[in-house]
């Protein structure tokens, strides 16, 4: 090993002064008290720089805490949003369950108000011709739906069923061009018909001669008639009433019961006629027969 003195007597002499500066140092601060004080004075002009010199590691520290806070708060907040957009979501719905909760509790009475067996079904379909007035319901044969059969909503007589599938049928609205209905005024029993216009918002009672007792206001309802739909139930009610002298019938026109734009849930009328239908087509399959 090469001794340090062969690079030079100076730094071998100086390294024998620092050695033995350190020794003297070192039992010093072990021997005498006051070197405590000594390194406290020693130590003021050193802090700035410590401190300095620790400025980089506290600012990496800083920052990787900042930026983990700050991830997570976006994270949080993101979470938090899409929250929010959930409970917006089911109170924009709040409005709908509530009036389909209204509608289902209008239809419960009204099924407690009706004698014969009944079946709810839901409106699943329109029909897609402008010049006609139909729906499809989600109930068929395999329900014991039947041609003829007579459909209501919670207000009053929407129409019959017309076509029937294994599991949907179709119905003909009474504001049809085509359908018609035997009704009779509540108030004083006078009979009449009521026939669709094409608009789901207005009927006409027809064939009522011009001086025959009929008002605005009057309840037009099923008269029993012809065995299709049961009696009594609200059909329209009569709100105008025109006489023309040249003409021997008098000009009425009335509006729905039943909610014929607007009903989705509805009810079919079980009164007897399944059984003249069932008939009616073994009849037919033995003619042909």
């Amino acid at each position: 090993m090469k001794s340090i003195f062969s690079h030079g007597p100076h730094l071998g002499y100086r390294f024998l002064f620092a050695l033995l500066l350190s020794g003297m140092l070192m039992f010093a601060d072990l021997r005498i008290p006051q070197t405590d004080k000594l390194k406290q004075i020693l130590g003021y002009p050193l802090t700035p720089i410590l401190w300095i010199a620790n400025v980089p590691s506290e600012a990496v520290d800083w920052s990787s805490s900042t930026l983990a806070s700050r991830e997570k708060l976006m994270i949080e907040n993101e979470s938090l949003k899409a929250q929010v957009l959930m409970l917006q979501r089911k109170t924009q719905q709040l409005p709908i369950i509530q009036a389909e909760n209204r509608r289902l509790r209008e239809l419960v009475n009204a099924s407690e108000q009706v004698s014969e067996r009944i079946l709810a079904a839901q409106l699943i379909g329109l029909d897609t011709d402008a010049f006609s007035h139909q729906v499809i319901i989600n109930k068929g044969s395999e329900d014991g739906v039947f041609v003829g059969q007579p459909v209501l909503d919670a207000t009053g007589l929407m129409g019959q069923v017309i076509q029937i599938d294994t599991y949907t049928s179709r119905v003909l609205l009474i504001a049809d061009a085509n359908h018609a209905v035997p009704v009779e005024v509540n108030r004083n029993g006078l009979r009449g018909v009521v026939s669709g216009t094409g608009d789901l918002s207005q009927l006409e009672l027809i064939y009522v001669p011009d001086t025959a007792d009929i008002q605005v206001g009057d309840l037009l309802v099923t008269s029993g008639l012809g065995g299709r739909f049961p009696q009594g139930y609200p059909v329209a009610v009569v709100d105008s009433v025109e006489h023309d002298p040249g003409e021997p019938f008098a000009i009425i026109k009335a509006k729905p019961s039943a909610h014929l734009n607007r009903s989705k849930h509805v009810l079919l009328v079980f009164n007897g006629a399944e059984k003249k239908f069932e008939a009616n087509q073994s009849s037919d399959s033995d003619a042909t027969q």
